[in-house]
């Protein structure tokens, strides 16, 4: 399987939305017309869309925050009390239940 950099994908792409020719794009590529085409076949002939993690996800933070509390022996509703409530917070609803989902292996 050919690997292409972030760069390469983004030209691709690119490439291939102006109508250009797959063996065109391939040689300003450097690259073999079939590896091309097997790019664009596994994505389906179409850009991907950026993936984008939604707003009622935990971020990192909180999920390393819920991790230590976890690891010092507290309760669940011990850190969620513990933690201050952030305006993202208020505007999510977030509660007790939403760190307990997440210690849950």
């Amino acid at each position: 399987m050919v690997r292409f950099s972030e760069e390469d994908r983004t030209t691709i792409w690119d490439i291939r939305e102006a109508g250009v020719p797959v063996t065109r794009a391939a040689k300003h590529l450097d690259r073999q017309n079939s590896s091309l085409r097997r790019f664009i076949a596994d994505h389906g002939g179409t850009r991907p869309t950026e993936r984008q993690r939604s707003e009622l996800r935990l971020s990192l933070e909180e999920r390393e925050e819920i991790s230590r509390g976890l690891a010092a022996g507290l309760s669940i509703r011990a850190i969620a009390d513990a933690r201050p409530l952030a305006v993202s917070d208020r505007s999510h609803g977030r509660s007790t239940t939403t760190s307990r989902r997440t210690s849950r292996p």
